[in-house]
Order: C-alpha cells, then structure tokens, then sequence
C-alpha cells in the first residue's frame, strides 16, 4: 500500500517502519499508537472557545447552526460531537518531501487525508511531519477543522432526494481547474479516481467531470475538487429567494452565558 511504497522510496524508511510496529531503536517508548486515534476518546473534551462552550453544553443543536453565521470552527471536538460517529476518513497520498541543508537533505511527509460523512459534509486536511503516523493524525485534525457543507441538486424534475451537484461549479487549484456538472439518476461519479473519493465522501451519486492542467499533482487535483464542491453553496439559486428571516447569531443569543466563566466540573469516582 501507500506505506510500503514510502518505505521503498525513501532512506530514512527505518522510522516509518518503527511506527508501524517495527523496532524502532531510539528509547522513546512502546507501543503510541497508530491512525492518531489511540486514546483520543478516553479524554474528557474542556473547549477552549466560545463556539466550543456552547456545543458542549447543548446550546447549538445542529452543525448548521454554526454554518449559518459563518462562525469559525477552532476545535476539531465540535466536529466530533455532531459528525463524530458518521465520519469516515481516508488517506489520499503520503509524500515525502526534501528541504536542502548544508549536512544533505532532510525529508519529512506530507500526507493528504480526505473526511466525510457520505451525506453533505467533507474535509481535505494537509500536513506535514517528520514522521508518517504524525503526519495523518495532524491532517485528520486539520480535515475536521476544514468541514464544509455540501449543496445537492437534481438533473431535471425534482423527484426523490437530491442527487446530483446543483448546478455546474468549478474549483481551482495551481494549474488545476475542476469543472463539475449535474448528471441525471444511475450515471454514477464519471470522474478520476481523486475526485471520485471526494465526491462520493460528500454524498453525491450521479456527477460528470471536467478537469484540465496538471491533474498528477494530486494534492492540487483534490483542492480544486474540494472547492469546487465548496461553491455549490456559492449560487443563489431561484428557490433561495424567500426573504431572509435574520435571528441573532449564537454568541449573542447566549452572551449571558458565555459572560460568566467557564470551570471544569471534577470527575465524579464511580465506585464500584
């Protein structure tokens, strides 16, 4: 897979193998885990922000709370409570990448990881580290920090659920430029296999693609998809039109309650 190809493809493979179970010679401990999720649910969650204080406590019941004012997500726990047990993940690519020193080179990874709930929200997370298993759980954090929602439409008549991209987007990315169009029902993803993953994460079924430029670049090849995906929510289409009924954004709904402070509550010992 994509680990062994690394480890074929670079010399300092010997830590990449250490982390994935292999003996890793430099006394820093056993066995921490792989994927970045071991020991991640056994931590109490105390949020940091505001947004987070009010998600915690039952304050905003819906993520689309939060994307109707805009506010901006800082901690990946927010993603966690809503999405937590929808979510699926996949790593893209892992890549290493050089920087010239005067004692040679020093190579780290970059790792590409795409997150979604295969119905209306996904994230693309970038990172890069000295180490593999570093890299994936920092691009998963940065890939739920990224979350959008996803716009669907249909072909022709408005039968059934929404199916299809709403209306024809375009993202771009370096020389990539992504062009998605609406499909009608039992087309499927006509795409390569990057977009296919990103699309099918956020819950499309039928699409057609158009890309042009360096589509090799894959790190590009999934950003511009990713926006293009993002701009469905751009267009105001005609059945947006209704008047806007405006109501008070969540930190001044509840701005009595974020003015008072924020205490940790002690854990209560089970006794058995």
């Amino acid at each position: 897979g994509v680990f062994s190809f690394v480890a074929w493809y670079c010399p300092l493979s010997s830590g990449i193998n250490a982390e994935y179970g292999g003996s890793r010679g430099r006394g820093r401990g056993g066995n921490r885990g792989g994927r970045g999720r071991a020991g991640g649910d056994s931590k109490e969650w105390y949020p940091c922000t505001k947004l987070g204080r009010l998600v915690k406590d039952g304050m905003i019941k819906k993520i689309e709370e939060i994307y109707l004012f805009s506010l901006p997500i800082k901690e990946a726990e927010i993603i966690d409570f809503f999405l937590g047990s929808k979510l699926k993940d996949e790593v893209l690519k892992i890549m290493p990448v050089q920087k010239q020193t005067r004692a040679g080179q020093r190579t780290r990874f970059k790792a590409f990881v795409a997150i979604g709930d295969y119905d209306g929200h996904i994230g693309l997370g970038v990172k890069c580290s000295k180490e593999v298993a570093t890299a994936i759980r920092g691009a998963i954090i940065l890939a739920k920090l990224s979350v959008i929602p996803v716009r669907r439409g249909y072909w022709g008549n408005k039968i059934g659920m929404p199916h299809t991209v709403p209306c024809k987007v375009t993202g771009k990315c370096g020389s990539v430029l992504v062009r998605l169009v609406p499909a009608p029902r039992g087309t499927g993803l006509v795409s390569a296999p990057v977009p296919k993953k990103l699309l099918n994460m956020a819950g499309f079924e039928d699409c057609y693609t158009c890309a042009t430029g360096q589509t090799a670049t894959l790190g590009n090849f999934a950003k511009a998809t990713f926006a293009a995906i993002a701009a469905t929510y751009a267009y105001l289409t005609p059945d947006m039109w209704s008047a806007t009924v405006f109501t008070n954004s969540p930190y001044q709904e509840y701005t009595d309650y974020l003015a008072k402070p924020f205490v940790k509550q002690p854990k209560k010992e089970v006794k058995y």
